[in-house]
C-alpha cells in the first residue's frame, strides 16, 4: 500500500468523524504510544478491516500494539467499523481468518545504510567492512 493511500484514509476518517461532531487529531502510527504515556491521549479509535461474529477484530499489524499502548496507559480503545465489516460466519478470528504472510523482500529494498562511516551497503560483507573491529569471530 502507497504511503498517499494511507493519508487518504487517513483524511477520510477524519472528515467522517467532524461530519459527525467528533473531536479528533490525525497522528503518525508510531508516535501513538508515545503520546499516550505523556498523557495527551484521550481515547484511541481504530478501523478494522473484518470482525468477526464473537467481536475478534482483524486489522493492520500495528494495531495490536496500539492496543497494548492502549491498555498499559489506561486510555479507552475503541474499534470503528461499518456492520458491512462484520462477518457472521466467522466465530474465532484466531484460527479462522489467515494472517496474510508477505514476501521477505520487501524489507529487502534498502538502498544503503546511512552511518556516521558513510553510506554503506546492506550486506554482511559491507558493514563488517565498515565496522571491522566490531566483527566477532565465530568460535
Amino acid at each position: 500500500m502507497s504511503r498517499a493511500s494511507v493519508r487518504l484514509r487517513a483524511s477520510l476518517t477524519a472528515w467522517e468523524l467532524g461530519h459527525h461532531g467528533v473531536p479528533h487529531t490525525v497522528i503518525a502510527d508510531n508516535t501513538g504510544g508515545h503520546l499516550m504515556q505523556h498523557g495527551i491521549v484521550d481515547m484511541v479509535i481504530v478501523g478494522t478491516d473484518r470482525t468477526t461474529a464473537s467481536g475478534d477484530v482483524c486489522n493492520k499489524i500495528g494495531t495490536y500494539l496500539k492496543a497494548l499502548a492502549a491498555r498499559d496507559n489506561s486510555v479507552p480503545f475503541y474499534v470503528g467499523l461499518p456492520s458491512p465489516t462484520i462477518d457472521f460466519s466467522v466465530h474465532d478470528g484466531a484460527k479462522e481468518i489467515p494472517i496474510e504472510q508477505r514476501s521477505g523482500e520487501e524489507v529487502a529494498k534498502i538502498t544503503g545504510l546511512v552511518t556516521e562511516r558513510g553510506v554503506i551497503e546492506p550486506t554482511a560483507e559491507a558493514i563488517a567492512a565498515a565496522f571491522p573491529e566490531r566483527v566477532r569471530v565465530a568460535a
